[in-house]
């Protein structure tokens, strides 16, 4: 890397530290003790949408650092069942139970249908995303691919009237992806909560009631 590209490079992290730092969701997310200001997204998706309801069998796919599952499994409760994923280590959270592995692996998912005991699921949430290489096309790729292994995953373990609900980009594959939720499910609706920020090419899908 030359001196410019360094240069640049550390002017864009000491940018991005400093809008972090100032971000008022970033600021209520530690008062209001969630583990991070995506926990905002969720709250405001499920507060208009009505998503988690106590008793319910949530699985949260990309979960660390648990933002979600904190604020899933307190509204699933009492009764509800959560179970968490993802390749990266998660403090504990209480009522949730956590699989550390990568969702493309074949046995990381027998272990997550192992803990589902044969239980089909009432809802999946996915906030998963790769590690981003900075390079456009390749990133978009394997954030339509973590959401195609979502839909497969829900084709197999979510109850009939189940709704999903995933993280994407807009750009390449995200109509097709569109289409294939539409002959899964109901209805298929895009949400950006404001806690998303602008610039951010993020979009969630919500799918609602599986065909059976």
């Amino acid at each position: 890397m030359s001196k410019v590209e360094s240069s640049k490079k550390n002017k864009t992290n000491k940018a991005w530290i400093t809008e972090h730092v100032n971000d008022a969701y970033v600021q209520r997310a530690r008062a209001e003790g969630w583990r991070s200001r995506a926990a905002f997204k969720l709250i405001e998706i499920d507060d208009k949408d009505k998503l988690l309801k106590p008793g319910m069998t949530v699985v949260d796919l990309g979960s660390a650092p648990g933002s979600w599952s904190q604020v899933a499994a307190r509204r699933v409760a009492p009764g509800g069942r959560l179970i968490a994923l993802d390749l990266l280590p998660m403090e504990a959270v209480h009522g949730v139970e956590f699989i550390q592995g990568d969702f493309h692996d074949d046995v990381v998912l027998r272990a997550l249908a192992d803990a589902l005991q044969g239980r089909s699921v009432d809802l999946v949430l996915s906030d998963m995303a790769p590690n981003m290489s900075g390079i456009g096309m390749v990133d978009q790729a394997r954030v339509m691919l973590l959401a195609e292994l979502t839909l497969e995953f829900c084709s197999l373990h979510l109850k009939p009237g189940g709704d999903m609900l995933v993280k994407v980009f807009q750009g390449d594959g995200f109509m097709e992806l569109r289409r294939a939720l539409q002959q899964q499910f109901q209805t298929v609706q895009m949400r950006k909560p404001a806690a998303s920020r602008n610039r951010s090419a993020e979009i969630y899908l919500l799918a609602r009631g599986r065909k059976a």
